[in-house]
């Protein structure tokens, strides 16, 4: 863990309610696709937790949705402002055991797959058109692209669930909401990684605010995760 400043490139939105920030700054830390930030918020006491979308040449992609009142001061934030950030959290995607499944984290990890010489396919689940973004980024990869909306304004009708029990695949990485995970748990056919979304006191351990039971011990999602193997999660 390192407490960085980081200078805003950009910050803008790509759909409703959605932010995409770029930030310069001092990327070594984040060395694996899944790892996260904890981001300082003027005004607000604890740090936000934002998964890292992209980390490239000392180029940071953060992609955000505005949901209270510390990402709304976050979204007010332009070109030349300065964050503080503690990065090199979380322990990140294993790309060791194969293939793809979900959205902003899983950008970075596509990218890792495809250097590793691997084919992952990607499915990306929105309630509405409107809402979709990341899309075009992911195609410009090369990879084979669905999306889904839960109302059908485009691509197929359903959830990333519905997909993925259509889906030929040797292993899925996912990363979502809790209800979401249940709906893969009950469809997947193979073993997978799943990141979890917790509220997170301190993003390093310490405060136990984000501790889940699993079927080896209790574990800290901010310090032993964000990512959990299918094994191991109790549902």
């Amino acid at each position: 863990m390192t407490e960085t400043i980081f200078t805003v490139i950009s910050n803008g939105t790509v759909s409703p309610g959605i932010f995409v920030m770029k930030l310069s700054g001092d990327t070594s830390d984040i060395i694996k696709p899944g790892q996260f930030v904890n981001v300082k918020v003027d005004g607000a006491f604890l740090r936000r937790p934002i998964s890292v979308c992209d980390a490239e040449e000392n180029v940071l992609t953060l992609v955000y949705r505005v949901v209270g009142d510390g990402t709304e001061r976050l979204s007010r934030t332009r070109p030349f402002d300065t964050l503080n950030l503690l990065t090199g959290l979380g322990n990140g995607y294993d790309t060791s055991v194969g293939g793809g499944v979900g959205v902003p984290p899983l950008y970075m990890l596509c990218k890792k797959l495809i250097r590793e010489g691997k084919s992952p396919s990607v499915i990306l689940g929105f309630n509405t058109e409107s809402g979709i973004f990341l899309e075009s980024e992911f195609r410009a990869l090369g990879v084979p692209v669905t999306v889904t909306t839960a109302d059908g304004s485009y691509g197929i009708k359903g959830t990333a669930a519905d997909a993925m029990a259509c889906a030929d695949y040797t292993y899925f990485y996912t990363c979502g909401p809790m209800p979401m995970f249940r709906a893969i748990e009950r469809v997947a056919v193979t073993g997978g990684q799943f990141s979890f979304e917790e509220r997170m006191g301190c993003g390093f351990g310490a405060c136990m605010g984000c501790t889940c039971k699993t079927k080896y011990g209790d574990k800290r999602i901010c310090r032993d995760g964000p990512i959990l193997m299918r094994e191991e999660i109790i549902w």
